[in-house]
């Protein structure tokens, strides 16, 4: 197979990249490389993909590897990269990211998380690509209470920007299914953490402030809780789903119709660990990793964030047998060990 990875030298777009590489796919992986974080940290996961310089485009590593400075909301760019390539499947992973962020910079989210997704499903219309999968968030729940999270809930409450335009691209994503056949498969993404994180993420933000003597920024006065989800873990999903293209659900009935299934190629799934756990226990559990007591900086609830997140995986269970089996400890291990050695020459982030 053939697949297109957006911001394949983004976190989990490293990680799918890899898993996809070592199984023996090919792979054309796009970044714009925006400097949102420390470009560094991206330069570094397209090293270990064999790319040590972003001007020759293939790898000295994975010789089915080839990666692209492109970014998405350029349409002439991306059409004429579905036309060279000639895809078998998208994942299509490349969005600015980060919910606080969102409030401060709105139109770079609607610049590259609409726009872009637009011009990816149209590359995927024009040039026959069906097998579709895209991130969509957690954060889409907003205002939604009721836990565990189901693909079934209502999210027509975002509280942020950034949801808002996850949400946008399910229903975009959705139309395309409908009108062209495209098989859309979205997966919202629960509180992803491991090596090669991002730095904008509680890990590597209380991590970077524990080793450097600062306070942590305890929000909602810790009163928290996530559902965090090891990074490979993530990757064991999301192939599942790019395996396994969605099709019609035969159960839809347009009198009363349903959010998580529809009469087109289309579907919902979350993608996390099935098991919250209290914010305070996660830094309890990287104080002990890092050998280091944590100053803690008790705030208030910060706009556009959520108490809690929990999701349901039923779907994924019940389909493709997932589960999750990366204990937090664990993971938080694996993310500590990467983190001193990454960070070893370095004061600070």
């Amino acid at each position: 197979m053939k697949y297109l990875v957006t911001g394949s030298a983004g976190f989990i777009g490293y990680f799918l990249t890899l898993r996809l590489l070592e199984r023996g796919d090919s792979v054309v992986g796009i970044d714009n490389l925006n400097d949102y974080y420390d470009v560094n940290l991206k330069l570094g996961r397209l090293k270990e993909l064999g790319i040590d310089d972003i001007k020759n485009p293939k790898s000295d590593k994975y010789r089915n590897f080839i990666f692209k400075k492109i970014d998405i909301s350029d349409h002439e760019l991306v059409n004429t990269l579905f036309e060279e390539e000639k895809f078998d499947a998208v994942c299509h992973l490349a969005a600015q990211a980060g919910v606080r962020y969102s409030i401060e910079n709105p139109r770079t989210y609607i610049q590259s998380n609409a726009m872009g997704f637009l011009n990816i499903l149209e590359g995927c219309r024009h040039y026959n690509v069906l097998n579709l999968c895209f991130a969509s968030s957690s954060s889409v729940y907003g205002l939604n209470q009721s836990q565990p999270f189901k693909t079934s809930d209502s999210t027509d409450h975002p509280v942020s920007l950034y949801a808002a335009t996850k949400k946008a691209n399910e229903m975009m994503a959705h139309t395309y299914a409908h009108l062209y056949g495209i098989q859309a498969s979205g997966v919202r993404f629960f509180t992803v953490y491991g090596p090669w994180g991002r730095p904008d993420m509680a890990p590597m933000l209380f991590s970077d402030a524990i080793l450097n003597g600062r306070a942590i920024k305890v929000f909602n006065g810790g009163e928290m809780s996530r559902d965090f989800t090891y990074v490979e873990d993530i990757v064991d999903g999301l192939i599942s789903i790019l395996d396994n293209p969605i099709k019609p659900d035969s159960s839809w009935d347009a009198s009363h119709p349903r959010t998580d299934i529809s009469s087109a190629p289309y579907k919902i799934y979350n993608i996390g660990n099935n098991h919250p756990v209290k914010l305070m226990d996660f830094i309890e559990i990287l104080e002990n990793e890092l050998g280091e007591k944590a100053q803690k900086e008790m705030l208030p609830m910060q706009a556009g964030d959520v108490v809690s997140t929990y999701a349901d995986v039923t779907d994924l269970i019940e389909k493709f047998n997932y589960k999750p089996s990366t204990p937090l400890q664990e993971g938080v291990r694996a993310f500590v060990k990467w983190y001193k050695e990454f960070y070893a020459d370095k004061e600070d982030l």
